[in-house]
Parts: C-alpha cells; sequence; structure tokens
C-alpha cells in the first residue's frame, strides 16, 4: 500500500501554530527559523487542499477542517512519539553538507553559520568549498551556494543573492592615481579584471562604449580580486555584501553611486530527494533570511 503523507516536520510545525497560537513561539520551540515554520505551513496546506487557520495574518484561529485534521495530526504524532528510537539511530548526530564558493563562504558563512548550528543543536555541519561558475567540489553535497546564471539541470534552484556591482579601489590606489571624479577617468587606472565580474555592464550603465579590459592576471575568485584591490593593484568591481566590512574600515572606497546588474548571481541548488530533508529546508529558508538583512 502506498501512503500519501505529508512531511514529519510540516506536521509538527503545524501542531506547535495551533497549540502555541504563534509563528514565533513555534519557531522557538522547533529551534528553527520564523519563515521555516511559515514555509512548512504552506507547503502543508497546499498537499491537504484546505485552509488550516482562519482570520487575520498573525491570528492562528483554526479554521473547522483544521480542528479535525489537528485532532488526527496529534493522534499520529503521539503514537509515533509512543516508540522510541533505537538506541543505535538515537545516538546518531545528522550531519549537513554544505558546499560553497570560497568569497561567499569567507564574507558571509563562516562568521554566522554556528547561528544556525545554535538553532539545530541535533545537527552538525560540513563546509568545503566549491569553484565558482563549475561547482566543482571535493565531495558530495546535501545543498550548495553556486555562483552563475541560474540554470543547473537537475537540481532545485532558489534565487539567494544578485546584487549590483559598482567600482571600489584602495585608499592609498586612490591616493596615488586620484583624483577619479566620473567614469570616464577610469582610462586611466588598472582595472583589475575576473571573468566572475565582466566590467561590460557597468560600462554600458556608465555610457562607456569600452571594450572589456585586457589585465595581466585574471582572477578566478572574487576573494583574490578584492585582494589585489585592498593591496593597491587597481580597481576592481564588487558588491555590497562583499565588500562591506572593507568600506566600513576605510580598506576601500567606492568611487561612485552608479551601478550595473551583472550577469551572474548567487543560487542555492539541491537535488528533489534533499530538498525534502528538514534539515535542508530548515538552511535554505536561514540563508534566505541570512542574506536579506542588511549586513
Amino acid at each position: 500500500m502506498r501512503y500519501s503523507i505529508p512531511p514529519i516536520h510540516c506536521l509538527t510545525a503545524f501542531e506547535a501554530v495551533a497549540r502555541l497560537r504563534s509563528l514565533s513561539r513555534a519557531a522557538d520551540e522547533l529551534h528553527v527559523s520564523v519563515s521555516a515554520v511559515g514555509h512548512r505551513l504552506r507547503q502543508l496546506q497546499e498537499g491537504v487542499g484546505f485552509r488550516l487557520f482562519v482570520g487575520a495574518q498573525g491570528d492562528y484561529t483554526l479554521s473547522t477542517k483544521g480542528t479535525e485534521y489537528l485532532a488526527v495530526v496529534k493522534a499520529c504524532l503521539a503514537s509515533l512519539n509512543h516508540f522510541p528510537l533505537e538506541t543505535a539511530r538515537a545516538r546518531e548526530q545528522p550531519t549537513l553538507r554544505i558546499a560553497s564558493p570560497p568569497s561567499f563562504a569567507r564574507q558571509l558563512l563562516v562568521a554566522r553559520l554556528p547561528e544556525f548550528i545554535r538553532r539545530h543543536p541535533q545537527l552538525t555541519a560540513t563546509l568545503q568549498l566549491s569553484v565558482p561558475l563549475v561547482g566543482l567540489k571535493s565531495d558530495d553535497a546535501d545543498v550548495e551556494i553556486r555562483f552563475g546564471d541560474g540554470r543547473y539541470e537537475g537540481q532545485e534552484v532558489i534565487p539567494l543573492l544578485h546584487e549590483s556591482v559598482f567600482p571600489v579601489c584602495s585608499r592609498q590606489y586612490l591616493e596615488l592615481h586620484g583624483p577619479i571624479p566620473d567614469p570616464r577617468s577610469l582610462a586611466g587606472c588598472t582595472l583589475l579584471r575576473s571573468a566572475l565580474e565582466p566590467w561590460q555592464p557597468w560600462f554600458g550603465a556608465a555610457g562607456l562604449d569600452w571594450p572589456e579590459p585586457r589585465a595581466d592576471v585574471d582572477y578566478f575568485d572574487m576573494g583574490l580580486l578584492l585582494e589585489a584591490c585592498l593591496n593597491g593593484q587597481g580597481v576592481a568591481l564588487a558588491r555590497q555584501a562583499m565588500v562591506d566590512a572593507y568600506l566600513r574600515s576605510g580598506a576601500l572606497v567606492r568611487l561612485f553611486e552608479l551601478t550595473a546588474r551583472p550577469p551572474y548571481g548567487y543560487y542555492v541548488t539541491v537535488s528533489p530527494e534533499n530538498a525534502e530533508r528538514p534539515e535542508v529546508a530548515d538552511f535554505i529558508a536561514w540563508l534566505k533570511d541570512m542574506t536579506a538583512l542588511p549586513a
């Protein structure tokens, strides 16, 4: 017999919200983000095909069918809870395997990942680096942050971060080669190049009919590109999330307010089977919350 049963993490989220009448209190109890609980409720509601709650937004009053369904869910959860996991399985601690491009990991993920683990004390995580655009990595990953055009066959793809770009340079470079009052002044500057961050979109936004600059070194890593920029080697294109700390410290200087949308962005990719895992869904929801917040 084939069973059509909603994911267990959706059922536990529904039970908690119905009992506590609060999305945030349910999130605290389940050790997940508020958006993760909301995602689980939407997933469950789409699966059952009827409204679970009625009333205004934030009013978690059960609908008639929601009340009937809650009784079934509570009985099923109680039955499952009655039989403890085997000792060996209870001792196991699931591991979430994450792959990320170096710059995203260094600038955004490493400092914040412990926060996610604190919310999920039953989890451990491994973080490995992948090659931007290519996605090459040393081991299999449950969830991967990728830098590219968002086309990844056979994967579920979730847009994550696609910021505009703008030119930056070190204060040292500006003192030696400045002033740089307008975009055309870049003609006398060394423009650092990376295939990951082409200059053409920004040139077009600035009204400059210039070819892609030639450079002695083509950096195939955003972190290396920024390192060259920090060392006073020239002007680079940058994204706010990647250089925010450098701009605030004064290590880098933003030259113009003009921005352009680049061809590549950050995406989360996950296989359809891994997308069903609660810890993967929670991590993706947390990533989206994390990248949506101001630094």
